[in-house]
């Protein structure tokens, strides 16, 4: 379906829509996929039942923890002959996330991802840079594909150091940056101490993806660089990128109806809530091959708006706010689990039961985990160089193994009162 006529679609046919593809993906996933052929049996629902996008209450939830449990395949519902892309994401345990895509999947992350550029007002004769971080490489890749797809020129993702990155963005007259709010505000204030005037960037669109931002913060970055700050919602985990972005009004983020079905729930109690009251993103995706997702619990907390926008659009709007509903941290778009970082502990450094404390810092203009280390016994060691060579070792594990910048701290432990 073409992106216009999805814009301008009743809500009565985008429903029906959306309701043929639920059962589709239903039945492809009950038919391919043992877990979810036996998490329906457990819970008594046939998914020929399903038949009002309402129904869809009665389907037990995907947790992160299943993705793990099953890894590294269980939950594909198509042959690997079948399978053209492999991703992995840190999970909530020792296992990563592994998710599949078909040709058809990642044709339609282009279509996407195009989708949402061109609602923020990108055009062939764009430049587009994108600079994100590690962990959200297969975001770098989307983007690129879904830029290409309309006939951008692009500048891929590449690690670059700050000075490198501006750079870039200067002598190439980049006119369009996809980044992490981070990011955009380290680039920000790097033009502000190197004393350039504004006037040297073509720059004049941002795209802000991974967190959400307040209103003052985009009005601070559009003045400090005199451009326009679009955002858009992915998942670092499953399945990418602008699941969700901003139209010209700026006023909510308009979910890919047509691929996803977004649902609002209690946290605590998982009951459906209406539109206008703030809740847990759930979403149940509608086209995808490969990897389908069910009722998956984000942890993002958000609300769906009531009013129609402004555009024009009939797709579904959404609030996206900072705080999560679960313990997983945020940072720069990648989803870190407490659970993961202590396995990571425990299997490099001669740690005790002692709680380690974990907190988001920043590095070079980029969000990273720093974990604080009680000192004990066990890990002190004479030999400060071995001692050094361990803490290193683990930070270098952890940054691999999540995709973004780590710092370890030995601190004083914890007195008991």
């Amino acid at each position: 379906m073409k992106t216009e006529d999805i814009f301008s679609l009743p809500p009565e046919e985008k429903n029906q829509l959306q309701l043929e593809r639920l059962q589709s993906t239903l039945n492809r996933a009950c038919r391919q996929v043992d877990f979810h052929r036996r998490r329906m049996a457990d819970h008594g629902i046939d998914p020929a039942g399903i038949e009002t996008l309402s129904d869809i209450a009665r389907l037990p939830f995907l947790n992160r923890a299943d993705f793990s449990e099953h890894y590294p395949y269980d939950l594909f519902a198509v042959p690997l002959r079948d399978i053209v892309r492999i991703h992995t994401a840190p999970g909530t345990t020792r296992n990563p996330t592994v998710s599949g895509y078909t040709a058809q999947d990642l044709s339609t992350w282009r279509q996407m991802t195009a989708r949402a550029l061109g609602a923020a007002g990108v055009t062939p004769h764009d430049i587009l840079q994108i600079a994100l971080n590690p962990g959200l490489a297969n975001w770098g890749r989307d983007y690129k594909e879904g830029a290409e797809e309309m006939g951008v020129s692009v500048i891929p993702n590449t690690p670059l150091s700050m000075e490198k990155q501006f750079m870039v963005l200067r002598d190439y007259k980049t006119t369009v940056l996809i980044t992490t709010p981070m990011m955009a505000d380290y680039l920000a204030e790097y033009r502000e101490k190197s004393g350039l005037h504004r006037d040297t960037l073509s720059l004049h669109t941002v795209i802000l993806t991974g967190e959400t931002v307040t209103g003052e913060f985009r009005r601070s970055l559009e003045e400090r660089l005199r451009v326009k700050v679009w955002l858009h919602y992915g998942l670092s985990d499953v399945p990418g990128a602008a699941i969700a972005f901003e139209c010209k009004t700026r006023d909510g983020l308009h979910v890919n109806e047509d691929h996803f079905l977004p649902e609002i729930i209690h946290p605590e109690t998982g009951s459906p809530l209406p539109a206008g009251q703030t809740g847990e993103l759930v979403l149940t995706t509608l086209t995808t091959r490969a990897f389908p997702l069910i009722r998956f619990r984000t942890g993002d907390r958000a609300r769906l708006l009531e009013e129609t926008c402004p555009c024009g659009c009939t797709l579904a709007r959404i609030e996206w706010y900072a705080h999560r509903t679960d313990d997983i941290m945020n940072i720069d778009g990648v989803s870190v689990h407490g659970r993961q970082v202590r396995h990571t502990l425990e299997s490099t450094l001669p740690i005790g039961p002692e709680t380690f404390d974990l907190r988001v810092g920043c590095k070079e203009g980029r969000k990273c985990l720093e974990v604080d280390l009680p000192m004990n016994n066990t890990i002190f060691s004479d030999e400060i160089k071995e001692l050094e060579r361990l803490l290193r070792g683990t930070e270098n594990r952890l940054r691999e193994n999540l995709g973004i910048p780590v710092m370890i701290r030995l601190v004083e432990p914890k007195r008991r009162s």
